[in-house]
């Protein structure tokens, strides 16, 4: 009865994760996480409804992404991660709708509809990042599809939402250099941290003719190209700052280079999206304390 009932929940605990990090829920702390990072930074609280908004933008995009119907047509390398979101298909459809009614109203009831030009081209890019609206040489393509694209795709749009996002609502230049260089450096942070995906896509990329740069270049050139982004953000420190609060900060950075060098396309799931995505909330975790030791 004993074994039972520690099975059961083993059972119970192993689908929990599941959920929270392949329904995105684990991915849209870490955009939640790294936006407060910036607000710590400026020692200013982060609104609830701007937080709220972070996070519900970002659960719709990744489902909405997830639940595409030509995704599931596409020939891919059988992964638990994957079986799960065609389990789960529907569930996410509902979670995405629902978090885009969310986040819709708190863009309007925050009073945002005289940035939706700049909204709305970071949202274009998400969309098309996986919509496939674009006809190249006879063939539909998303942006992903462009060779070499998507990690840097991927980079702008998280690096925008995270620290030009906070920067515009507390009215501060996106040329000044301190916002430029919080860019420089969360921009260099998250390209380095878009590589590892691209291993562990390797061979779906491959199937489905997306060049990136594991298949150009090959893995160790990737890994070697993702530690040279991370040197990048190292050296991009915002000035002021202790020798403490400059060591503490480079935490995250280390971790980081340790996930993406012993990243490996066979790793299990759970290494990419726990690891991998879980180094943004060190980097919060780390932010937070090196606001509370106040330098």
């Amino acid at each position: 009865m004993v074994v039972l009932g520690q099975s059961h929940v083993r059972g119970f605990l192993q689908r929990g994760l599941d959920a929270v990090l392949y329904s995105s829920t684990w991915l849209a702390l870490a955009a939640l996480g790294l936006t407060w990072s910036t607000f710590l930074f400026w020692q200013v609280h982060i609104p609830g409804h701007l937080g709220t908004m972070i996070f519900t933008a970002t659960l719709f995009l990744y489902n909405l992404d997830s639940v595409l119907p030509y995704k599931h047509h596409q020939p891919v390398v059988p992964s638990g991660r994957k079986n799960w979101m065609r389990a789960h298909r529907q569930e996410l459809l509902v979670l995405a709708l629902g978090a885009f009614v969310v986040a819709a109203a708190l863009f309007f009831q925050a009073g945002w509809q005289t940035l939706i030009g700049f909204i709305s081209h970071l949202a274009a890019i998400s969309v098309l990042y996986s919509l496939p609206v674009l006809k190249v040489h006879g063939r539909w393509r998303a942006l992903r599809d462009f060779p070499l694209l998507k990690v840097f795709l991927i980079a702008y749009v998280w690096a925008a939402v995270t620290v030009w996002i906070p920067a515009l609502y507390l009215h501060r230049a996106l040329a000044s250099p301190v916002v430029l260089i919080l860019f420089a450096r969360r921009f260099l942070f998250i390209l380095a941290l878009a590589f590892v995906f691209d291993i562990r896509d390797y061979s779906k990329d491959l199937l489905t003719g997306t060049r990136t740069f594991p298949g150009v270049f090959g893995m160790r050139a990737t890994k070697l190209t993702a530690l040279a982004a991370l040197v990048g953000a190292a050296l991009l420190l915002p000035p002021g700052l202790t020798l403490l609060c400059q060591a503490v900060l480079l935490l995250p950075l280390a971790l980081a280079g340790g996930v993406i060098w012993w990243a490996e396309e066979s790793r299990s799931d759970y290494y990419f999206a726990l690891l991998a995505d879980g180094v943004m909330l060190v980097q919060f975790v780390v932010v937070w304390f090196v606001s509370w030791l106040g330098c």
